[in-house]
């Protein structure tokens, strides 16, 4: 490993304008700019780190101070230093007894952490040479195990049982790796279905989306009932009974309501439901789980640690765990929350509905098949076909998988034009654009 101290961090607030085209659009989210916390790291060479949280408009600027608040922990550190104990660096992040306060581990300080620690992964792996996933793939188990921290965890698995665990997951290891790099990760895509299109436009995107290759296709729902049978009923026409059709609710309905709503979408065989109700709500997942089985109960994206995700899947109240890069810690809470997902048998779909998040997102899926679970059956990895023509190194989609990158680092460096376009509120995306601020 080139070994580097981290001199400077430098931090942006980018802000791209899709609430001019609906772009995202959801039931709670009616014309959201997506956005992102951004984060250089500066080093003693000509190595750099990037990390960004993703946000969507007005708060970026939050995150952005909760950033400037943590850089004083990381500034100044060794990579190999970091590298060797990575379980202590996370937890100088989420420790710190005057920030953590604000949290602790949840909220704007946990958002900002994870662009630090995402920030930090993607220099590590460029100072290996090697794609995110693939410096976490050749870790032995104990390495692995190493950059977890296992508090409030112990009572669903131990750290010598999540040795275990991966111990046992080494037998094909090298056999998945060549698989996955040779056929790509499957896939679903969202950008059919966004609440703002219009029925001509969804249709239209339907039609292109089945003529790529998508077997997976999102929609979503929630701002009517009626119209969300309409609107199902015309997917279903354009994709035929063959697909899988997932609906996403974005956490708009109360208990009951999610339950006799899912009930009426059920005749349209959703392959599953995607936050029926507010995410902090466990028992409420539990009890819809319950009551609409066999449909699917899709939850994570808002679950903001893995003491949320160890009660979901305690609770039985998620079938399929949307764990999000940027909600949860960063890189290191991510290892954790695949860690319980195989433990408790439940398939990781990770969340990317966002600027960022497929080039992140790619990288998790990858390890948790060829590292954690072992397994593709029900895993598919979101898409959205937004902002990717901005970063470095973008996803790739082939025929609905997604090609499993090869670049060093975590996929997340931006252009440098774009982040001068785009940045808020001085950029030329914004200035003088006739729209106020967002």
């Amino acid at each position: 490993m080139r070994d580097c101290e981290i001199t400077a961090v430098e931090v942006r607030d980018v802000r791209f304008p899709t609430s001019r085209n609906l772009a995202g659009s959801d039931a709670m989210n009616e014309a959201p700019d997506y956005s992102a916390a951004y984060v250089i790291l500066e080093t003693d060479n000509d190595l750099r780190g990037y990390g960004m949280t993703f946000t969507i408009g007005r708060g970026t600027e939050i995150v952005v101070a909760a950033i400037h608040a943590l850089a004083p922990i990381v500034k100044g550190r060794r990579l190999g230093d970091i590298a060797a104990d990575q379980r202590g660096f996370w937890r100088s992040l989420t420790g710190d007894s005057h920030l953590r306060w604000l949290g602790p581990e949840k909220g704007i300080v946990h958002l900002a952490t994870a662009a630090l620690v995402n920030a930090v992964w993607d220099l590590w792996a460029r100072a290996e040479g090697k794609p995110l996933w693939k410096l976490v793939v050749d870790m032995t188990p104990e390495q692995l195990v190493g950059c977890i921290d296992f508090r409030y965890m112990t009572d669903v698995l131990t750290q010598e049982e999540a040795v275990d665990l991966l111990a046992r997951g080494q037998a094909g290891k090298a056999a998945r790796e060549a698989e996955i790099s040779r056929s790509g990760f499957p896939a679903y895509t969202t950008s059919v279905g966004w609440l703002g299109f219009s029925d001509e436009e969804v249709r239209e995107r339907c039609r292109v989306a089945i003529a790529q290759g998508w077997t997976h296709l999102k929609m979503k729902v929630g701002a009517s009932l009626e119209d969300d049978v309409r609107r199902a009923t015309m997917i279903r026409e354009e994709i035929g009974a063959e697909r899988f059709l997932m609906m996403d609710a974005n956490q708009v309905w109360e208990v009951a309501e999610a339950v006799s709503a899912i009930r009426r979408l059920g005749e349209f065989d959703p392959w599953w439901i995607e936050e029926p109700t507010s995410p902090d709500d466990i028992l409420g997942h539990a009890r819809i789980a319950r009551e609409v089985a066999p449909i699917r109960i899709a939850t994570g994206e808002h679950s903001h640690n893995r003491t949320m995700f160890k009660q979901l899947m305690q609770a039985g109240g998620i079938q399929v765990c949307q764990l999000d890069s940027c909600r949860l810690g960063g890189v290191n809470e991510v290892l954790a929350v695949l860690l319980l997902a195989a433990r408790f048998d439940v398939p990781v779909c990770p969340h990317a509905g966002g600027i960022g998040l497929s080039e992140y997102v790619q990288h998790l899926s990858v390890i948790d098949y060829v590292a954690i679970s072992g397994e593709l059956q029900d895993r598919v990895i979101e898409y959205v076909d937004e902002l990717h023509e901005h970063f470095a190194a973008p996803v790739q989609i082939s025929d609905g998988r997604y090609v499993v990158p090869e670049t060093p680092g975590y996929s997340i460096e931006m252009l440098p034009e774009s982040l001068e376009e785009y940045a808020f509120p001085e950029g030329a995306a914004w200035a003088g654009a006739g729209v106020p601020a967002r």
